[in-house]
């Protein structure tokens, strides 16, 4: 039997189903313990542990359990451990959610189902995906996969990120660099915001940006913290958007005054566009966890300098 020399302490709302099942995996050497003072890795979501972390005086390595990790980049908190965080597993899950709307829009679903209510039958003018062009700001696992999902459609795919090369197996058509925004936007069918939240991105989509584009989906996958909501209300308005599809948001829930709710060219929808399911969490967290008892670099690491 494995010496027992790492304890883990759970942090998410879903304790129990993670408990279960990393104990059925009887990784060597772990513990799973319920002690703060023991506790030296922390499988946790970031925002329960970001009121919490400052009260694990042991910890030595946080794996969350969501892409985005942005709670825990406050300057009051601590930052003497490693950081890692969840790919690869979400790029599916946004590509349904971006793809499943894009759909429903240009192929009149809603209106369809209107029609049936009222008992007309009126066949719609529609608009296919194929030619249509699609900006994906972001072009890490979730962008790349959703390039190569909406392709199958006959999207052409255009990334942005900070360095205005393409990633490793880039499946964009073509990536350009984030001060070559505005040029790009003239034409796009479609933008995507998969960003993090960074004191580079923030407010990224602001009244300049906007004033850029015609008659846009936009879809933020991304944070929140990315969307000027005032610049994008008055975007929605002068026809520079025509709907927006908003899965993450600076507060959450937003509050009940919040203009989105009843803006019809606007689709809220609360935090579902991914979702971190413990099984395929579990298996990212046994590849590092492998690799932390062997003095492995560990994988999807953070830099907090970066904030991502």
């Amino acid at each position: 039997m494995a010496e027992v020399t790492h304890k883990v302490k759970i942090v998410t709302k879903h304790e129990a189903e993670f408990t279960q099942l990393l104990s059925e995996m009887r990784l060597p050497g772990l513990e799973i313990t319920q002690s703060i003072s023991e506790a030296t890795i922390l499988l946790a979501s970031p925002s329960t542990l970001s009121k919490e972390l400052h009260l694990y005086p042991n910890v030595q390595w946080v794996q969350s359990v969501a892409a985005g990790v942005n709670q825990l980049m406050d300057d009051t908190l601590p930052k003497h451990y490693q950081l890692t965080n969840i790919k690869d597993i979400f790029g599916p899950q946004i590509a349904e959610y971006v793809l499943g709307y894009c759909i429903a829009r240009f192929r009149h679903f809603d209106g369809y189902k209107d029609q049936q209510i009222q008992k007309v039958w009126k066949p719609l003018e529609y608009q296919t995906l194929l030619d249509k062009k699609m900006v994906i700001l972001g072009t890490g696992s979730i962008g790349n996969h959703l390039a190569k999902a909406a392709s199958v459609f006959g999207f052409t795919t255009i990334g942005v990120n900070t360095k205005g090369i393409p990633p490793k197996n880039s499946e964009f058509d073509c990536v350009y660099h984030v001060d070559e925004l505005a040029r790009i936007l003239a034409n796009a069918d479609v933008v995507v915001s998969t960003l993090p939240s960074t004191n580079a991105t923030h407010q990224l989509l602001n009244a300049n940006f906007f004033e850029a584009c015609e008659q846009i989906l936009l879809f933020n996958v991304g944070r929140g913290e990315v969307i000027d909501t005032s610049s994008l209300l008055s975007a929605l308005s002068d026809g520079k958007v025509a709907h927006a599809y908003l899965d993450v948001f600076i507060n959450e829930p937003i509050s009940q005054e919040c203009p989105y709710w009843h803006h019809p060219d606007v689709t809220v929808t609360p935090h579902v566009a991914a979702y971190s399911f413990p099984k395929q969490v579990l298996e990212t967290f046994e590849k590092n966890y492998l690799k932390w008892i062997n003095d492995e670099p560990l994988a999807n690491v953070i830099d907090f300098q970066k904030g991502y």
